[in-house]
């Protein structure tokens, strides 16, 4: 499917502020960006590098007063979502070396404190993607999406406790399941044509069989429409803007996924 996405971020700035942005898609397997448009008001000089997930990145300094981020693009992405049930299990010592930066614990998933629990819950799976299925089931089940609910990021540990979070707890708490099973878990930020309330959004890939699938616990029902914009461990990695100095958040926040004519 085709798919226009914008997001439209509006600040305040009471001083020379420096940012990093991650608001830029990249072509992949999954999806092919035909046309962008990326534009800053007032314009300042910016300059892109590409992190150490393969993430493109924008770093800026905005000058003091009303400063607006506008991107948007044109993508073709999977009219659906990739499966593969009895996908095998990949060894450790057959991981790509790329690959095995996402078997470890991170700042916001405690994988080391997962085991057991990994372990009750797909206790009655094949290893590999089945597991990782059953682990998207359970927290389906087991955890209730409150869109809003947390504003600042909150770990696997919290997220297990309180039992109810945003799309981001949702990934982290995945994450560390499947990475407590050895399986290779990424967190991945972007867009999700139909999503309600529609705003960025985040979900999480497991390793297995060779390939990156697709998990999302927060939808019933995998269907396509997934837009890509970062990778990483988790959401510190993912950050669509980070910006030093005085703290400043978004006046407004404009997020849109559009469904385009073949």
């Amino acid at each position: 499917m085709w798919l226009q996405t914008s997001c439209e971020l509006k600040f305040s700035i009471s001083c020379h502020t420096p940012f990093v942005l991650m608001l830029r898609p990249r072509s992949g397997a999954q999806q092919w960006v035909a046309s962008e448009e990326y534009l800053l008001y007032p314009n300042v000089p910016a300059f892109e590098f590409t992190d150490d997930f393969g993430n493109l990145c924008q770093r800026l300094v905005a000058k003091p007063g009303e400063f607006t981020i506008y991107t948007s693009a044109k993508i073709k992405t999977a009219d659906s979502v990739n499966q593969l049930p009895g996908g095998v299990f990949v060894e450790v010592q057959n991981l790509p070396d790329s690959v095995l930066k996402y078997l470890l614990p991170s700042r916001y998933c405690e994988s080391d404190r997962f085991g057991d629990m990994a372990t009750e819950i797909t206790a009655s799976q094949l290893p590999g993607y089945d597991q990782v299925a059953e682990i998207e089931r359970w927290l389906y089940n087991n955890v209730s999406f409150q869109p809003g609910s947390s504003p600042l990021p909150v770990s696997a540990t919290e997220v297990n406790q309180q039992k109810f979070g945003v799309c981001r707890d949702f990934a982290h708490l995945g994450i560390a399941l499947c990475r407590s099973l050895s399986i290779p878990t990424r967190m991945v930020v972007g867009y999700l044509y139909g999503l309600q309330p529609m705003e960025l959004h985040a979900w999480f890939e497991a390793y297995v069989a060779g390939n990156w699938y697709t998990f999302d616990a927060t939808q019933q029902y995998k269907n396509g429409g997934y837009v890509a914009i970062g990778y990483g461990r988790d959401a510190a990695d993912v950050a669509i803007y980070n910006q030093f100095g005085p703290p400043v958040v978004p006046n407004e926040q404009n997020v849109r996924v559009d469904l385009l004519p073949e």
